[in-house]
């Protein structure tokens, strides 16, 4: 949701200028995995919006579940997020945080998209390549869409780089009813 990521960016922004000043970017990183995690459960979701359950024994809860990659700071930025009804929006924060961090880092996520699933070295040369044309680190993450048919599409950012079959098909179809 637009409005969730709008409320979470701040927050984000806040850790992310936190953890940077720290040096504790990769500690904040994998905190926020956790609790993204944690508070993205079923249940736990139930106990955040359980009117019954005071600020304090939310977090009680919450820490024992998120268990030791909480640092002071992590645990008093949790305290804020309970304290301000926020406690939900930890998934959107996480990654917005993220985003900061690799933007930081000169890394960028690619979101790739195979007919087939791609062996090590295939997914190398693919990552090699798109290194080249981004001029930065590339993260990607595959996933497998049948409906391709046969080819890639690559998602960075707002780019798209379209080379599957189903993706020229439909641009031959275009320029044939052209």
């Amino acid at each position: 949701m637009a409005e969730n990521v709008t409320i979470a960016r701040p927050y984000a922004e806040a850790a992310f200028a936190m953890a940077d000043a720290g040096g504790t970017l990769a500690r904040w990183g994998q905190a926020f995995d956790i609790m993204a995690e944690v508070a993205s459960h079923p249940e736990m979701r139930e106990a955040i919006g359980n009117p019954r359950l005071t600020d304090e024994q939310l977090y009680g809860l919450f820490a024992s579940l998120a268990g030791d990659v909480m640092s002071a700071e992590v645990q008093n930025f949790t305290r804020l997020l309970i304290q301000n009804a926020r406690l939900a929006l930890l998934p959107e924060i996480r990654d917005l945080f993220q985003e900061l961090k690799h933007e930081r880092e000169g890394i960028v996520d690619a979101e790739v998209s195979t007919a087939f699933e791609l062996d090590a070295a295939q997914l190398a040369d693919l990552t090699v390549e798109l290194e080249r044309r981004f001029r930065r680190k590339v993260n990607p993450v595959v996933t497998v869409d049948k409906e391709l048919i046969g080819g890639v599409r690559v998602r960075v950012g707002d780019e798209v780089i379209e080379n599957s079959i189903r993706g020229q098909l439909a641009v031959m179809a275009a320029a044939l009813k052209n």
